[in-house]
């Protein structure tokens, strides 16, 4: 018996199986819409802080919604297709391979980080966060207080 060999099929399964590997390692909401994108992050490790990067063109600073907690940080946002004036609305575009809609992003940060000190800086696109380390518990001698028993 011939089997026809379903290369995409396999593709798809490695893919499923790198998710599940992978956990919440900067995993995109699975409930998020169809219309949804995904925005290109990068996190670097500078010795004091942790500086998460965010590419977000034409996003109004005031519509991206960052939560954080000491070892996750979440940001979601909406971009919003933009015509230039009234008379665009009748224009017709050959292609378009820009991306509109909502996003979300969950990142499991690799160490804690003092979560009420994160800031957050919008530049010509590019949203910075800066997550400082959390103070790391320093271990300490404790003095044993008794007595030997009696012999």
């Amino acid at each position: 018996m011939l089997v026809r060999w379903q290369p995409f099929q396999e593709i798809e399964e490695v893919r499923r199986q790198f998710d599940r590997l992978l956990g919440d390692f900067a995993t995109v909401d699975q409930g998020a819409s169809k219309g949804s994108w995904v925005p290109a992050s990068e996190l670097r490790d500078d010795g004091e802080n942790l500086t998460l990067r965010l590419s977000l063109p034409d996003i109004n600073p005031n519509d991206i919604d960052i939560q954080v907690t000491k070892d996750s940080l979440s940001v979601a946002g909406e971009r919003h297709f933009q015509r230039k004036s009234e008379s665009d609305k009748d224009k017709g575009y050959y292609w378009s391979e820009m991306s509109y809609g909502k996003f979300r992003r969950v990142f499991a940060l690799p160490l804690a980080i003092a979560h009420e000190q994160v800031k957050a800086d919008y530049s010509n696109g590019i949203l910075t966060l800066t997550l400082p380390k959390a103070n790391e518990v320093k271990a300490f001698k404790v003095q044993v207080n008794g007595e030997l028993p009696a012999a």
